[in-house]
């Protein structure tokens, strides 16, 4: 027994050497409460808040109610020129973290966003897992690409504000995107929403929404889901109605006295 103790301990003393505690890949989870309450982070995802990360305004009170809509866009298929037209029916401000192919495939799109007064964001170039680039530089490129690309298409400088594909991530990413003057913006909703070929229902994705709906909350859909178009002037009335206002990033990750 006293060997196999040996051998276990041997092992993770070689697993954190090859491994150390600030490269390991986490996956981005935050634990949902009931009565529309805020939801709570994770103890091990602490440590994101040292590295300008943001997932929530924690800040927010009754007497302000606030939700700050967030996109995650890599093509068009129809549906994001839906949800544009209807942010812009309700004056929604919302940021749009885009990938290359966006950009260069559907400029005119893109260009919309800006001039809608959207944010556009990055979530990198080619959208890899970004856990897996262990070196500043090759971090630094996938960010920087899609600097270039998004400035040399449409003349202007992308938001500051990064978002890892898939929610991936270590402290080491939010060391690397700090230190390129990035904040990483995570999400405390979203549902599945992504999958083209099995789409939840309208009904479904209301009811859930609302059930989840909490001040302060950071929004993640996926604005090529025919659902999330289909029900979005429904969701953002409910909102309206429920005394909401549409946050800026700016706003979320502003220094609170």
């Amino acid at each position: 027994m006293k060997k196999i103790l040996k051998l276990v301990f041997l092992f993770f003393i070689v697993l954190s050497l090859c491994f150390p505690i600030s490269a390991r890949a986490d996956s981005w989870s935050i634990k949902r409460e009931k009565d529309n309450k805020q939801p709570i982070l994770e103890p091990d995802f602490s440590y994101i808040t040292e590295f300008n990360g943001y997932y929530l305004d924690t800040h927010a009170d009754e007497s302000d109610k606030v939700i700050y809509l967030t996109f995650d866009a890599g093509y068009e298929n129809g549906n994001i020129s839906r949800i544009l037209d209807t942010l812009k029916k309700h004056d929604a401000k919302a940021a749009f973290f885009v990938l290359s192919h966006l950009v260069t495939a559907n400029t005119d799109l893109v260009k919309r966003m800006a001039e809608d007064g959207h944010f556009v964001c990055n979530h990198t170039a080619k959208h890899p897992d970004m856990t897996k680039y262990t070196d500043f530089q090759s971090f630094k490129k996938e960010l920087v690409d899609m600097e270039k690309i998004y400035k040399d298409t449409i003349g202007l400088d992308i938001k500051k504000y990064y978002r890892p594909p898939e929610g991936k991530f270590n402290k080491q990413n939010l060391e690397f995107a700090e230190s390129l003057g990035y904040k990483t913006i995570f999400w405390s909703f979203a549902y599945a929403d992504w999958d083209n070929n099995k789409q939840p229902s309208k009904d479904y994705a209301i009811k859930k929404i609302k059930d989840n709906t909490h001040n302060g909350m950071v929004v993640l859909l996926h604005p090529t889901s025919k659902t999330n178009a289909d029900i979005l002037d429904t969701v953002l009335t409910y909102w309206e109605n429920e005394g909401y206002r549409f946050g800026t990033l700016d706003e979320l990750t502003r220094e609170k006295s």
